[in-house]
């Protein structure tokens, strides 16, 4: 936390990695923004907003609501919340291997919070999330394009242990992303996802451009469990439409043996508004 002695630890891209990069909706960073940079205030404005959403109502459903989901999902009942793995009977034996208190936290498309408001909030609710489930600072990961390139992704991380993802008003391309990468009854399990609804993505989108542009969302909405994160009113803009997503085995099993089959590479060939920054597309 910033006021813990604990540091940051730095997202470099992953050898093979994709460069990706949500396009900033919040901040314009400009160059040589990092060097002005007054590390102290910012950590000092990042306690104050940690300490006024820990005050809040909503703060405390989040916080329930996660640790509850943590829980149901532990490899023991009532074991280290922070394991997240699923003890379902069918396609969790990965989930079930993987040893308490390992999982990892993944941050995409937070922007420049030293420079920015809306951005500013949603780290501050990052960091009470890591504290609340007990995800140690050195095993989340922080990618955004305004940090610099090296830090651009396109959301295609495959994971082998429980991981967290923290999805903040990012585009409908790095979620499909996300999804493809992990598309098996064994690894969307391990998977939470922090962000954008994909019921209010679905409810948003003409259904036969949903399963043709983002056929991975389109099917994970069928088989996905999902729970509305609320905030206050004078917060919809930071927080709006976010919702808490899991997989669990059972669930997956409701999609067609055919679902499971070879997963195609996303494409967009038809998005003219996709929102992330494509491998080989970057300058």
């Amino acid at each position: 936390m910033p006021n813990s002695g604990e540091e940051w630890q730095v997202a470099r891209r992953r050898k093979g990695a994709g460069r990706k990069g949500k396009i900033p909706h919040t901040a314009r960073h400009e160059p040589g923004h990092a060097d002005a940079v007054d590390t102290d205030r910012t950590k000092q404005r990042i306690t104050e907003t940690m300490a006024e959403l820990r005050c809040a109502d909503f703060w405390l459903e989040w916080r329930d609501r996660l640790t509850a989901v943590a829980k149901a999902d532990s490899p023991e009942v009532g074991g280290d919340p922070a394991a997240g793995a699923d003890p379902g009977p069918e396609g969790g034996d990965r989930a079930r291997e993987a040893p308490s208190g390992t999982q990892e936290c993944v941050c995409y498309g937070l922007g420049s919070f030293s420079s920015c408001v809306t951005a500013r909030y949603q780290l501050a609710m990052l960091l009470l999330i890591l504290e609340s489930l007990q995800i140690p600072m050195e095993r989340c990961s922080v990618y955004d394009p305004v940090f610099s390139s090296g830090e651009m992704e396109e959301g295609k991380r495959a994971v082998s242990r429980p991981t967290l993802f923290y999805l903040m008003h990012c585009g409908k391309a790095l979620y499909n992303n996300l999804l493809w990468k992990n598309w098996s009854r064994d690894a969307l399990p391990l998977l939470t996802i922090i962000g954008n609804s994909f019921a209010g993505i679905q409810d948003r989108m003409i259904q036969r451009e949903l399963q043709r542009d983002y056929s991975y969302i389109a099917h994970a909405v069928c088989v996905c469990e999902e729970w509305p994160l609320r905030c206050p009113s004078r917060l919809l803009d930071i927080f709006n439409d976010t919702a808490l997503i899991t997989f669990k085995p059972c669930g997956l099993c409701k999609l067609p043996q055919s679902t499971w089959g070879e997963a195609p590479e996303p494409q967009y060939q038809h998005c003219s508004d996709l929102e992330i920054i494509q491998r080989g597309l970057q300058r």
